[in-house]
């Protein structure tokens, strides 16, 4: 058995609607098969980075962002439920893979009246995806939250 290490904090990305993850009409973050964490209902189309750490996923599609913390956390923020399929209309971005990013730092910039009007969801899950390496100590769900406000505190193996 391994012990955890120094306590890390995921940060709000927007001001919005946080709910559990069981709330994401999407089988996939609603069943845990991609992690834990949290969602948020985005009343603002600008997700910023919610930790400090470097980009390792970006796809063409501007959907999601890969995050992997300085402990090895990484943290996923899907944007949007099925909005791959946007093929990155509505999404727009400034990096790239290898970029450092600090909490608090714009990531991408959503039209959430296009993502609505092509008929899919906001809801934007943010997850940690390498779960074995880490501790949940605890999360903030079903409650409106600001922009850079605790929503996650964990430990990393």
């Amino acid at each position: 058995m391994f012990g955890f290490g120094k306590k890390e904090e995921l940060f709000a990305p927007c001001e919005g609607r946080c709910i559990p993850l069981k709330e994401v009409h999407d089988p996939v973050f609603s069943g845990g098969m991609m992690g834990e964490g949290v969602a948020i209902i985005p009343a603002i189309g600008e997700l910023c980075a919610p930790c400090d750490g470097e980009i390792i996923v970006l796809p063409e599609s501007l959907h999601a962002v890969g995050i992997r913390t300085k402990n090895g956390a990484e943290i996923l923020l899907h944007i949007g439920i099925d909005t791959v399929n946007m093929n990155g209309d509505g999404f727009t971005t400034t990096l790239k893979v290898g970029d450092k990013v600090s909490v608090g730092d714009l990531l991408v910039k959503v039209d959430l009246e296009k993502v609505k009007n092509a008929g899919y969801e906001a809801t934007t899950p943010i997850v940690i995806t390498n779960m074995e390496k880490v501790k949940i100590l605890e999360k903030t769900e079903s409650r409106n939250v600001t922009k850079g406000e605790k929503l996650v505190s964990y430990k990393c193996a």
